[in-house]
């Protein structure tokens, strides 16, 4: 594939006769931000707590109200490390839980969705660090437009990648048309000095014989042979002879002849035998295949013996400690306004970062509270639900996730299902018990 080489005058001249103007996606019933920042806050109470350091939250209400109540809070608002959502994708159904029992509905679409979405997106920037990355899930229908909003509302510039994602094996579709597979993750940060953690993929035996072809036989390493040059004329040292020889036409040294002298003399180039020098790059100094923007290995449940909550649209868990792990460090707030089983959540406190999960579905609430003091179950064992089942417990859950602190709250609105004293008793005794042996 050929590199091509940026035209100095064509960029001069866009700066001078262009400012780049950006376009937007008008439709009935978009809100002015200012109207959305004066969204009136959730009224918040407080349900029970876990009374460790640090303090997470789980909050059950709506999410737009919630996240204007945040932004209150000197110790949230532009504090969030890291965002992940994966909102409703507009399909117009009614989602229920292995056990049948009700979720949430997905019934908007259009511009209802699109609107309902920005929404929670200018509240969500507003919440973020400047070091901050946010991840939006969705799939075919809306991430399109919903790109186009996310550079109106986080600039153009700040978009990273259009992840697509494996999401099932393959389908035996009877319609007409390819088979759909994939599903999609929009990336984009808050600034352009936002906190990356390069992730890699190991090398398997078959990858590495393959892209490290040759074997040094003073030393046994493995090793391919790469250009020392690059493309465009420099007129400093890498552009200057290095033993007799002049770059390629159109190209400079990646490094000046000092470094590569000094790389010589450590037997790290190789010369062919017609006197072209390749510069070797080692299997054992490399990191592992660095991550691109396909992901094939995190589809969602598909076997009987994965574990899972058994809410619907659950995501991969590895999935989300990918994302978690490049774009966020030890003790960073990670936030999930969508938070549904509580997969993010989840892998948020075993990787050490605090978290917020908001949701306004109580089977949500109630799965993630399950979830922190038990664990997840046995694909198999949801198909299995009616039947009685014998297990022994032991005395220390080790199935815990929850090892830290949890404030709950629920917001006070006659639309949300209300949360009876039994239920309240019983999610203490659940995520209380034991939690002083973590």
């Amino acid at each position: 594939m050929a590199t091509g080489i940026p035209n100095k005058n064509k960029l001069n001249r866009l700066d001078k006769n262009s400012h780049q103007i950006p376009f937007r996606l008008d439709y009935n019933g978009k809100v002015s931000i200012d109207d959305i920042l004066n969204t009136i806050p959730a009224k918040l109470q407080p349900i029970l707590t876990v009374d460790k350091l640090p303090k997470n939250k789980l909050i059950y209400g709506d999410n737009l109200r919630v996240l204007r109540t945040l932004l209150n809070d000197v110790n949230i608002a532009g504090k969030v490390g890291l965002i992940y959502i994966d909102p409703p994708y507009a399909t117009g159904a009614s989602f229920e839980s292995r056990q049948q029992n009700h979720a949430y509905y997905d019934l908007m679409e259009g511009a209802e969705y699109i609107e309902f979405l920005r929404q929670r997106l200018i509240l969500l920037r507003e919440l973020l660090s400047d070091e901050g990355s946010i991840y939006v899930h969705l799939d075919e229908k809306m991430a399109f437009p919903i790109k186009i909003i996310m550079d109106e509302i986080f600039g153009s510039k700040n978009f990273r990648n259009w992840i697509t994602r494996k999401k099932c094996n393959p389908k035996n579709y009877t319609r007409r048309q390819y088979g759909n597979i994939s599903d999609y993750i929009l990336f984009y940060t808050k600034t352009d000095n936002y906190i990356w953690n390069q992730p890699f993929e190991s090398w398997t035996e078959v990858t590495a014989k393959k892209e490290y072809q040759y074997i040094e036989e003073e030393t046994g390493r493995r090793y391919k042979k790469v250009p020392i040059h690059a493309p465009g004329v420099r007129k400093g040292a890498t552009g200057q002879p290095w033993r007799g020889m002049l770059p390629p036409p159109g190209k400079h040294w990646q490094y000046t002849p000092q470094i590569l002298d000094e790389m010589d003399a450590r037997g790290e180039i190789y010369w062919s035998s017609t006197g072209n020098p390749r510069r070797k790059v080692y299997l054992d100094n490399s990191q592992g295949i660095a991550v691109q923007d396909i992901w094939l290995d995190f589809k969602d449940a598909h076997n009987q013996n994965i574990k899972i909550t058994g809410y619907p649209t659950e995501k991969n868990s590895e999935m989300l400690r990918r994302i978690i792990s490049a774009s966020s460090n030890a003790e960073d707030l990670v936030l999930d306004a969508f938070a549904g089983s509580g997969t993010t959540v989840a892998v948020a406190e075993e990787l050490g970062r605090q978290w917020i999960a908001i949701d306004n579905s109580l089977l949500a609430i109630k799965t993630m509270i399950h979830r922190l003091a038990m664990g997840t179950e046995v694909m198999g064992d949801f198909v299995k639900s009616n039947e009685t089942k014998f297990k022994q417990e032991c005395l220390i859950n080790i199935n815990r996730v929850l090892h830290s602190g949890l404030d709950l709250y629920g917001e006070i609105a006659p639309e949300l299902e209300n949360i009876s004293d039994t239920m309240i008793e019983e999610w203490n005794s659940k995520l209380n018990f034991q939690a002083n042996l973590w």
